[in-house]
């Protein structure tokens, strides 16, 4: 899971698996495959990289390859 905050500052945590778009609508809008959206406060960029870390994580601790990086 991944922590983010949500546009009145309250903190929740979702699975990055069920992340299917991160748009600038200006506020940061998710959408998860499920078609449920939230704003958050975080950026694109602090986005992207909790996702990074957490497959990171997962993929470190299973002793799989590390995710590599594509922009």
């Amino acid at each position: 899971m991944i922590e983010l905050t949500k546009m009145n500052n309250e903190k929740f945590y979702v699975n990055p698996n069920l992340i299917e778009v991160v748009e600038v609508t200006p506020d940061r809008l998710i959408t998860l495959v499920s078609d449920k959206k939230y704003y958050v406060l975080e950026s694109v960029e602090q986005i992207v990289e909790k996702m990074e870390d957490f497959y990171r994580r997962v993929y470190s601790s299973s002793g799989r390859n590390k995710v590599k990086r594509s922009v």
